[in-house]
């Protein structure tokens, strides 16, 4: 019964670890709309990858002077990423594209 005890631990313990682990590498930031336009789409991807991950924002959207915290979870222990900005179709505003190390920043701010 007590090694059965000490299996049932030692696997409890290893996945304790393993998710742990895996919210270590979220990386987390703030998103500041600065501009006078509305910010309809948002998408990421890590430097070096020649397609963009999902619209971040799904049905929402991210309003002129608002903020957003956003966490990318996918699991790389990537800094830099490359990042669209796609304003509503009234906008004055074309799409903006930026590549930043976002570990460095816990925040960015999309200007005009």
């Amino acid at each position: 019964m007590t090694k059965k005890l000490v299996s049932v631990a030692a696997i409890i313990v290893g996945i304790a670890a393993s998710v742990s682990h895996a919210h270590a590498e979220d990386l987390v930031f703030t998103l500041k709309n600065a501009t006078s336009s509305t910010l309809e789409r948002f998408y990421t991807s890590p430097s070096g990858v020649d397609d963009w991950e999902d619209d971040v924002f799904g049905q929402d959207v991210l309003e002129p002077g608002q903020s957003i915290k956003i966490t990318i979870a996918d699991g790389r222990s990537v800094c830099k990423y490359d990042m669209r900005f796609e304003f509503t179709e009234d906008s004055n505003l074309d799409t903006t594209e930026d590549t930043q190390d976002l570990c460095k920043m816990g925040s960015y701010t999309i200007h005009e």
